[in-house]
C-alpha cells in the first residue's frame, strides 16, 4: 500500500467530493479491491470516509469534517511538494498551481522554513539543456488533449528517417530516461504506439472528439530483455571520457590500464544505436574484442571518412 497513493486519494475526494470506487480505481490502475482496502486505511487514519449507494454514489469524505494539518508529517509534505515543484516546471497549469497550494495549506506555521529548507535540498528540473523547443508548447497542446478527450495529429520522423502524417488518439503523457512520450491509439496502424515528442513537428489539436476504449499501457520496462540480447564487449578508454562511459555502465566494469587508459566491460547490443554510442566517443575509446564488432566500427568508420574525402 503506497502513501503516495493514500495522499492522492484523500486530495481527489477533497477536490470531487465524490468518486466512485471504479473512478478512483482507474484513476490510480488499481483494482477495486486495493481501492476499498485503502479508504479503510485512510478511515483508521483519522479522516472519517463515507459510502454513499446508488447510482451517483461513492465514497465522500464526511461533511463539516475539517482536515486536521497533522495528518501528514513533515516527510509527507516535503515529498509531495518535492515532486509536484519538478512537475510545475514543465506541466504549467492552474490545476497543478492549485494542488501546490492545497498541500502548502497543510503545513504548519512552526514547520514552513523547515519544509521549505527540505524541499529546496531536492531539486528536479524536467527541461532540457538543449534541443527541440517544441517539446514544453506541445506538452501544453497534449495536455488539452488529454482532458478534453480530443484528437491530435502531427508529422513524425520514425527510424530511418522515415516520415509519416499521424492521427492519434492521446491517452497518457510518458517521461522516460529525460525524454518525453505520447502513448496514443494511431488511426494509420490500428494500433496503440508510443511517440517521442522530440520526432514530432506540426503538432494540431483537432475539434473532433473520441471515445476513449480500453487502454493498453505501453511496455516501458526492457530490463529483462536487454539481459537476453546484451553482450559484455571489451573497449579501451582514455580516462578523460571515463564520465560519459559511467553512462551506460559502472564502476566494477573499469580496470585500470596504465595511468591514462582504462579497460571497461561494455554492455553492447549490435544495432546501430549501440554502434553509434561507441562511434561518438571519437579516438578516445577502442573496441579491442569481439573482433567482429572491432571489424564492424572500422567498416563504419571508413564509411564515415568516405564521406569527408569526396
Amino acid at each position: 500500500m503506497k502513501i503516495d497513493r493514500l495522499m492522492s486519494i484523500v486530495l481527489v475526494l477533497l477536490d470531487k467530493k465524490r468518486i466512485s470506487a471504479r473512478e478512483l480505481a482507474d484513476m490510480f490502475e488499481v483494482s477495486l479491491r486495493t481501492v476499498y482496502r485503502d479508504i479503510d486505511a485512510i478511515d483508521l487514519a483519522g479522516i472519517p470516509i463515507r459510502s454513499i449507494p446508488g447510482i451517483n454514489g461513492g465514497f465522500e469524505i464526511m461533511p463539516k469534517y475539517k482536515l486536521d494539518n497533522k495528518v501528514f508529517t513533515t516527510s509527507d509534505l516535503t515529498a509531495i511538494l518535492t515532486g509536484l515543484s519538478g512537475l510545475s516546471d514543465m506541466l504549467r497549469g492552474d490545476e497543478l498551481l492549485n494542488a501546490i497550494a492545497k498541500i502548502k495549506s497543510f503545513v504548519p506555521a512552526e514547520k514552513t522554513k523547515e519544509i521549505e529548507l527540505k524541499v529546496n535540498q531536492i531539486h528536479i528540473d524536467l527541461s532540457e539543456w538543449m534541443g527541440n523547443s517544441n517539446i514544453q508548447p506541445y506538452l501544453e497542446t497534449i495536455k488539452k488533449a488529454l482532458q478534453e478527450n480530443k484528437l491530435l495529429t502531427f508529422d513524425y520522423i520514425a527510424h530511418h528517417g522515415k516520415k509519416s502524417i499521424r492521427i492519434i488518439e492521446p491517452y497518457q503523457l510518458v517521461l522516460k530516461s529525460s525524454h518525453w512520450y505520447l502513448h496514443g491509439y494511431c488511426r494509420q496502424r490500428n494500433d496503440f504506439r508510443l511517440f517521442r515528442l522530440s520526432r514530432m513537428s506540426s503538432l494540431q489539436l483537432q475539434e473532433e472528439s473520441f471515445l476513449p476504449r480500453n487502454h493498453q499501457k505501453p511496455q516501458l520496462e526492457f530490463s529483462d530483455a536487454l539481459a537476453e540480447i546484451q553482450t559484455l564487449i571489451t573497449i579501451r578508454i582514455h580516462r578523460s571520457i571515463m564520465d560519459r562511459v559511467l553512462d551506460y555502465c559502472t564502476f566494477e566494469s573499469f580496470s585500470a590500464d596504465g595511468d591514462e587508459h582504462y579497460l571497461v566491460q561494455f554492455p553492447f547490443v549490435e544495432n546501430a544505436y549501440h554502434y553509434d554510442i561507441l562511434l561518438g566517443f571519437g579516438n578516445k575509446c577502442e573496441c579491442l574484442k569481439p573482433l567482429r564488432i572491432r571489424n564492424e566500427l572500422i567498416r563504419r568508420i571508413q564509411e564515415t571518412a568516405a564521406v569527408y574525402e569526396d
